[in-house]
Order: C-alpha cells, then structure tokens, then sequence
C-alpha cells in the first residue's frame, strides 16, 4: 500500500504487510545505493504488528518507480548470490565425493 503525499510523486510512503526488518533493511540498502534517491529509511510500527513502512524521497523521479527499480535490482543480486552459492556446492561436491563405504552399524545392548 501507498501512503504518497498529494501531488507530490517524489516522495512517499509504502506499507508492506506480513514483512520485516530482513526485507526492509535490504531494500534500504538497494534504494540508498541510487543516485536518484535522496532519503530512504523504514520503520517498524510496532513489534507485533508483521508490517513495514518504507519512506522514500527521490530527486524527481516518482518515488513508486524508483522502489520497484530497487526491487528488482535486490532480485538480481539474490538470483546471483544464489547462483553463486549453487555452483560453489556443485563444485565442493564434484571435488569431494562422498564415502562409498559402507556404513558400520553397531548394536547397543
């Protein structure tokens, strides 16, 4: 949800439900690295309540544009994190086969 200031399209606030600070600081992070961005900071209404609340101030560009911009780039930056860590696996695995022993089971009495 969108909490914009009227007329005003560079700056906004944005609510996003069932989220918390994991998702909130990293798109902190994403928006304060655009140079479009002047303010971004987000603030947790109260511990219980599984909400975030994202402000955004830009430069000119609609403050919307710019957050989803920053959604996207924190897509890519998790698809290759995740892409990273996949091959690191598959590269430890390829060098560093299982056992193929047999396992030794014991019997305790």
């Amino acid at each position: 949800m969108e909490h914009a200031s009227f007329g005003d399209q560079r700056n906004a606030t944005f609510s996003l439900a069932e989220e918390d600070h994991t998702l909130a600081n990293a798109l902190r992070f994403t928006l304060n690295q655009d140079p479009r961005v002047i303010f971004c900071g987000y603030s947790i209404p109260h511990p219980s309540e599984a909400r975030v609340n994202i402000r955004v101030q830009t430069t000119g560009e609609p403050a919307r544009e710019v957050l989803k911009d920053s959604c996207q780039d924190l897509m890519l930056m998790c698809q290759h994190i995740r892409g990273t860590f996949d091959k690191a696996v598959n590269d430890f695995r390829t060098t560093n086969p299982p056992d193929n022993h047999p396992s030794q089971d014991m019997d305790s009495d």
